[in-house]
């Protein structure tokens, strides 16, 4: 019988669920064997989803890392604890997969007094970040993984390929959006206390995709955000919005602007553009759940995705394929762990820029400079 990557998923919150379940099954390769989460609620979920099917529970993090066999873990869970998950289970010799951001700290966005600044966000942001880079350097035999489900999705891979190809020129803009349906119940509210900001929370997806689209060396020059609290504005008492946009101006020619919100009415509508010297890539540019549209005396209807895991739901599962052939087969992943640094690093500047209302800028070596005075 051929070999499986015995997997343990640590969280079993909305994503969590759905990385244990993709492992249990939607990945031949692999087989999940464990799972942890603190929360009584999830593990009451969990009895009846998980353990009939040979799924050990645990609600201690380090009593499931000892699990007989274990070669690898899905993390997901609250990303203050990210980093240090995941050094833990690389120190125990496991391959890892995280949920991104790898790390942030929720004093990120912390109310300052308008006019103050604060310490250097992105530097805060990054320190455990890299502690986890520092971590799977010492261990270069171990798959360490932030997921970006993003570069596992068919119609981006196809946009790439394009690129790659030079059907565009050469890509010199990327205007890129996570855009989420309304929750009008208070949970993004209530997340906003530990997300790191919509930027580190939703954007991170679009300044991923610029590091890939433009290339991992790119690195930033300016930056600037806005923000505006339309439809929620209780997000004032953790220093956040529910729509922004945020610029980034990169040495050598290229931008990146990003749009995300949390009061879309109509559904989930993440899109993105790449525009080039000689063409343009979009895409879900017309985003729609399926292939049906329905005339009508009113018009023409289709209906789009209710969420985020509803328009990638199948990237997530070629996402735990890949990374199980990566562990079992000794593959090379498909980015690099140090772009989740940086990705976090752009994320968090943009953040501190729409706290405070500066422009941030670097040098060409991506250390950081004054900020503008106008």
């Amino acid at each position: 019988m051929a070999k499986r990557l015995s997997i343990a998923a640590a969280g079993l919150g909305r994503m969590g669920k759905r990385h244990a379940l993709n492992f249990l099954n939607r990945t031949p390769r692999a087989e999940l064997v464990a799972a942890f989460s603190p929360d009584p609620e999830e593990l009451a979920w969990a009895k009846v989803n998980l353990e009939p099917y040979g799924v050990t529970l645990y609600d201690d993090y380090q009593k499931m890392l000892e699990h007989t066999g274990l070669n690898a873990v899905v993390i997901g869970t609250a990303t203050s604890v990210h980093a240090e998950e995941a050094i833990q289970a690389m120190r125990k010799d496991l391959h890892v997969l995280c949920e991104k951001p790898l790390s942030t700290n929720i004093d990120v966005v912390g109310a300052q007094p308008r006019g103050v600044r604060p310490r250097h966000v992105a530097d805060r942001c990054s320190i455990q970040c890299r502690d986890v880079v520092a971590e799977a350097r010492k261990r270069p035999h171990l798959k360490v993984m932030c997921g970006f489900s993003r570069r596992f999705d068919a119609s981006y891979r196809d946009a790439f390929d394009k690129m790659e190809r030079g059907l565009i020129g050469r890509p010199s803009i990327i205007r890129s959006q996570t855009c989420d349906k309304h929750d009008p119940s208070g949970f993004f509210v209530e997340y906003a206390a530990w997300s790191g900001g919509v930027f580190v929370d939703m954007s991170i997806h679009d300044i991923d995709l610029t590091l890939w689209f433009f290339g991992d060396h790119v690195m930033p020059k300016s930056v600037s955000a806005y923000g505006i609290r339309a439809v929620q504005p209780d997000l004032a008492q953790h220093n956040d919005v529910d729509n922004a946009v945020g610029i980034v101006e990169f040495w050598g020619g290229k931008i990146g602007y990003y749009f995300c919100s949390r009061m879309m009415a109509h559904g989930q509508e993440d899109t993105t553009e790449v525009i080039g010297t000689e063409g343009k890539l979009s895409i879900n540019g017309n985003p729609q759940s399926n292939l049906v549209n329905h005339f009508h005396a009113g018009g023409i209807t289709r209906e789009v995705p209710h969420d985020y895991y509803g328009r990638f739901e199948m990237a997530f599962v070629r996402e735990s394929n890949e990374f199980a052939e990566a562990c079992l087969d000794n593959k090379p992943l498909p980015m690099k762990l140090s772009n989740a640094v940086k990705a976090v690093e752009i994320g968090a500047a943009l953040q501190e820029a729409l706290v405070t209302g500066r422009q941030i800028r670097f040098d060409e070596t991506g250390r950081r400079t004054e900020g503008s005075k106008l």
